[in-house]
C-alpha cells in the first residue's frame, strides 16, 4: 500500500472494519448487479440450429446468479422465460409440456428438450444433393458432341435424349 492509503487504515482497529470501509467505498450494490443479470435472463434468446444443451447450461447458470442475488422469481416464472427463449422449432414441445401441466424442476426441463432435439434432429427429412436438370446447358452439350462427332442430323441426340 502507498503510504497515504496507508494511512487512511491506520486508524481502524481491526482487518473487520478495513474490509467493511473496502467493500463501501469498491463494492457494486447487489441491485445493479442482479439489474445486468435479471436483463441477461430475460434477454437471451436460443438461436435456431444452436445447441439447447448449451443454452440450458447457459439459462441454469443465469437462474443460479439471480437465487444468490435473492431475485425472488418463482420457478415457474423461470420455466416461462425459458420456455419463451426457446426458438420456433421448439414450439410443439412448449404446447405439450403446456397441455400436460408437467411439473419439472429446471434440470429435468433441460433434460427433456435435449431430448427433444435429439428426437427432432432424427426424424428431420434428408435433403438429397444432386445435379439440377438445365435445358439451355443441355442444349449446348448436344450441339458441341454433334460438332465434334461430324455433322449428325442436328437436333437429332437432343431430341432422342430429351423424350427419354
Amino acid at each position: 500500500m502507498t503510504n497515504d492509503i496507508q494511512k487512511q487504515y491506520n486508524r481502524h482497529d481491526d482487518v473487520q472494519s478495513i474490509m467493511l470501509h473496502m467493500s463501501q467505498i469498491y463494492a457494486v450494490p447487489d441491485q445493479h448487479i442482479r439489474y445486468a443479470v435479471t436483463k441477461a435472463f430475460f434477454g437471451t434468446k436460443m438461436i435456431e440450429g444452436s445447441s439447447v444443451q448449451e443454452h440450458g447450461v447457459k439459462m441454469l447458470s443465469l437462474v443460479e446468479k439471480l437465487k444468490d442475488l435473492k431475485a425472488n422469481l418463482e420457478k415457474e416464472t423461470y420455466i416461462d422465460v425459458i420456455l419463451q427463449s426457446l426458438p420456433p422449432s421448439f414450439d410443439s414441445f412448449i404446447v405439450n409440456y403446456n397441455m400436460n401441466g408437467l411439473d419439472k424442476d429446471l434440470h429435468e426441463l433441460i433434460n427433456m428438450l435435449v431430448q427433444y432435439e435429439a428426437t427432432i434432429e432424427k426424424s428431420a427429412p434428408s435433403v438429397l444433393v444432386g445435379e439440377a436438370f438445365n435445358l439451355k446447358s443441355e442444349r449446348q452439350r448436344h450441339r458441341t458432341l454433334e460438332e465434334e462427332e461430324g455433322g449428325i442430323e442436328r437436333g437429332s441426340v437432343l431430341n432422342s435424349s430429351l423424350i427419354k
